[in-house]
């Protein structure tokens, strides 16, 4: 038996977010733990799932903020390293009234990007049934080849490799740098979450049901496209099908592609089969419970704070309407 369901690695950061006005008129940011890892495994761990992160942050008052943050979500930290050399890194996220993000960060370099390979705990990648990356701990060395070693590792161990590719222009040298990298990744994974636009980016496609289909060409068993308010596409060669989202007032987006994967891929290991041997009520249930996580998230400000509970995401699971 595994000792974690599912183990990430990455970028764990704080969102400044938007939060009004001082009373100069001044605009005030809201300390958020985020990143994109760490607001999947916190899903996932609202699920039951046993989790645990690999990362770096700085040995500073965010690095330890950060800590604390997961250690109080359940998840295990022994695998986060700090590093008294480097800041954590910062994300500024800006809310438009739809509550659709602009970000600007302070990464250069930050201490998620200063992750080596000799750092990694290898007990970790081989005790885990699913290892979830993404591609910002690509966009730079030394980061980028723990990556890919820890890839490696727990392949050889027997885990599912899920991958979100999770674009951010901002951080890479340039467009194709990023194309380049994140398809690099995306024959290594079984299971991939990609946004709609990001489908397109990394295909070259001109619609994300073709994109998806490209996808699943590159070596993965099962891709979800998400697709914001519409819901998501999800796509395996034997069945696509969009599975619509809940209807609810958004204040801001962070962490609901996140949160939708968390909940995908704890309610699939909850029911102890292959990727590829799952039913289509099976695909649809884990479809329609991270939907009913990023419906919920996107109702609060920030990542990891906005996630539901369990119950209150399969409650409003058990609404949906097959």
């Amino acid at each position: 038996m595994k000792n974690y369901d599912i183990v990430a690695l990455g970028e764990l950061l704080i969102d400044f977010t938007e939060a009004g006005r001082s009373g100069d008129g001044m605009k005030l940011f809201e300390q958020n733990p985020g990143g994109a890892p760490a607001n999947m495994l916190t899903a996932a761990g609202h699920m039951g799932c046993r989790t645990a992160f690999i990362g770096k942050v700085g040995s500073d008052m965010h690095g330890r903020f950060l800590i604390e943050t997961l250690h109080a979500e359940g998840i295990d930290t022994s695998g986060i390293i700090e590093d008294k050399d480097f800041f954590t890194t910062l994300a500024f996220v800006g809310l438009d009234g739809d509550g659709e993000r602009s970000f600007s960060f302070a990464r250069s370099p930050g201490a998620d990007t200063m992750l080596r390979t000799e750092e990694l705990d290898k007990s970790l990648l081989t005790s885990c049934r699913v290892l979830h990356v993404g591609s910002l701990s690509l966009t730079d060395e030394p980061s980028r080849s723990p990556t890919f070693e820890a890839v490696r590792i727990a392949r050889g161990s027997g885990a599912v490799i899920s991958c979100d590719p999770n674009y951010r222009a901002s951080l890479w040298k340039s467009r194709e740098d990023a194309v380049d990298k994140m398809r690099s990744l995306i024959p290594m994974a079984d299971i991939v979450k990609v946004s709609d636009e990001e489908s397109l980016l990394i295909t070259g496609c001109d619609l994300y049901e073709d994109a998806a289909d490209a996808i699943l060409a590159m070596g993965p068993k099962l891709v979800a496209v998400t697709l914001g308010s519409r819901g998501a596409l999800i796509a395996r060669d034997d069945h696509k099908e969009i599975i619509d989202a809940f209807k609810v007032d958004c204040v801001d987006t962070t962490g609901a592609g996140d949160s939708f994967w968390g909940g995908f891929v704890g309610r699939f290991l909850s029911f102890g089969c292959a990727v590829e041997d799952m039913t289509r009520d099976a695909i649809i249930d884990c479809a329609v419970t991270g939907n009913a996580f990023a419906a919920l998230c996107v109702k609060g400000r920030g990542g990891i704070p906005s996630i539901p509970s369990y119950d209150e995401a399969r409650t409003l699971a058990a609404s949906y309407k097959f």
